[in-house]
């Protein structure tokens, strides 16, 4: 993978991640935000204008692919570089999760 890749997306925004991992299966946009508006109890709303924007861009950067359209929605899927970086976003989550609990000083925040 490239590092300017893992620089642009690394660590990533939430809207940002939630795009990538909703891509795990076959989505479109408007049923992406639906879904982002439902994990995160309306906390995050996309708005049409930053979904676009960040489908466009992770496209062009390879971290997703298009699939088809079907009634003017376009279908995207996460490629093979997506979900690495999506895997390494998600081990960093873990990591600072881990650390904010002590985790890692054996269970004790010191």
């Amino acid at each position: 993978m490239e590092d300017k890749l893992k620089r642009i997306y690394i660590p990533m925004t939430e809207t940002g991640f939630y795009i990538l991992y909703c891509l795990q299966e076959e989505n479109h946009g408007y049923n992406i935000g639906l879904q982002v508006k439902q994990m995160t109890g309306g906390e995050i709303s996309i708005s049409p204008g930053t979904m676009y924007g960040t489908l466009s861009k992770m496209e062009k950067d390879g971290l997703i692919a298009f699939v088809k359209e079907e009634e003017k929605r376009k279908f995207y899927c996460i490629t093979e570089l997506g979900n690495e970086i999506l895997q390494l976003e998600l081990t960093r989550i873990e990591r600072l999760y881990k650390n904010s609990k002590g985790e890692i000083l054996g269970g004790k925040n010191e």
